[in-house]
């Protein structure tokens, strides 16, 4: 195989973009003014990380039992090695950031409904200080996604720039 297959295409670049959103809905949450706006911010943010773990799981699904190509025959192991390994990180942070992100809005004790419609069940109880406990795992694990997210995006422009392979190639949409 020397390109990824439609599905495993649509599901990074749609988690791509998503993820893109919600970086800046959290960022303009934060930083606004308590008002409606805030709130609303709030909701696209949260619904979007609802979103995100959906749409994960289907990913995940989808390339457990749909393997893609490899790296280029002649890659090191190191960087072979590397590849699986920040990509097991990215599955794992894609799917951790938004359950924190539910723990918060449960611990929160205030009713969240996904895009303003569908309740959100709650995972853990009412309590301030689980909220706040989970508020420090989500940022935390931020801290770890951006650089990642920056590693992966950096070694895709590597392999096609440096390396002159079809690594980037293969993942693009239309190619």
């Amino acid at each position: 195989m020397t390109s990824w297959n439609a599905p495993a295409k649509f599901f990074h670049w749609l988690v791509a973009v998503l993820v893109l959103a919600q970086i800046a809905l959290g960022l303009a949450a934060i930083g606004w003014s308590l008002s409606p706006t805030k709130l609303n911010l709030y909701v696209w943010h949260k619904s979007l990380g609802l979103l995100i773990l959906a749409v994960m799981a289907l990913r995940l699904l989808w390339r457990l039992t749909h393997p893609g190509p490899g790296l280029p025959e002649g890659t090191p192991a190191w960087e072979n090695s590397a590849a699986r390994a920040s990509h097991f990180l990215l599955y794992a942070l894609l799917i951790a950031l938004p359950l924190s992100g539910w723990v918060i809005a449960s611990a929160s004790g205030i009713p969240f409904r996904i895009f303003w419609q569908v309740p959100l069940p709650e995972i853990v109880t009412a309590d301030k200080a689980t909220a706040d406990v989970a508020a420090r795992v989500h940022f935390w694990l931020l801290v770890a996604f951006v650089p990642l997210l920056v590693l992966h995006a950096g070694a895709a422009l590597r392999h096609h720039y440096i390396k002159r392979n079809d690594v980037l190639r293969r993942m693009l949409p239309f190619a």
